[in-house]
């Protein structure tokens, strides 16, 4: 596994059947970005997993949604920080999610057969294949389908990578944000309206 996974560009997605935006939320505490997630006990387990399934060309129009919450096994309480961010609560999390395991049997299957690529603002698959390491699970999708597309947002807008975030989308590009920011689902259809803006800009 590399350490990134490759850029996305225009051509990829126009030539695509079918593509798939991905989005997770996962545990995190105050700092715990800036320290990478180094301190003793914080681990990236998956909360939610947010996506959509588009049609491939210009249009990107959405066929189909995913979104379920996720239980983490190593750190079961929710921080007060995670909790703020993306408004997700532990009685929520408690009553509505499912452990990892289901949880990615259930995206898998979401994903069905390697049709197209899946597309995430930074390194989510990634994150997915860290999850099964975890989870004493091998890691069965196909890395080949899996990209970001940062780099060529970041290109498009002038922006620096270091502080880019997919919620951040709906101001840098002026459209009603699709759901509530850090919200996996609400982050899948914001990285999807920012790709239809920038091909419906750049229409070779």
């Amino acid at each position: 596994m590399t350490d990134s996974p490759p850029p996305a560009s225009p051509s990829i997605i126009r030539g695509a059947e079918m593509v798939v935006v991905l989005d997770l939320e996962w545990t995190a505490w105050e700092g715990s970005r800036e320290r990478r997630w180094g301190a003793p006990g914080e681990y990236r387990e998956v909360v939610q997993i947010g996506a959509v399934k588009l049609d491939g060309g210009s249009a990107l129009g959405e066929r189909e949604s995913f979104d379920l919450l996720v239980r983490p096994r190593r750190n079961r309480v929710l921080s007060d920080y995670f909790i703020g961010l993306t408004g997700i609560d532990q009685a929520r999390l408690d009553a509505k999610g499912v452990d990892f395991a289901e949880a990615f049997k259930r995206f898998s299957a979401f994903l069905g057969p390697p049709r197209g690529p899946v597309l995430s603002a930074g390194y989510d698959g990634w994150i997915l294949e860290e999850n099964c390491r975890l989870c004493g699970m091998p890691f069965t999708l196909d890395r080949g389908r899996f990209f970001t597309i940062t780099p060529m947002i970041v290109s498009a807008l002038g922006v620096d990578e270091k502080y880019f975030m997919s919620s951040r989308l709906p101001e840098l590009l002026d459209f009603p944000p699709p759901g509530r920011a850090h919200d996996a689902a609400g982050d899948a259809r914001c990285i999807a309206e920012a790709l239809r803006i920038l091909l419906r800009r750049d229409p070779v």
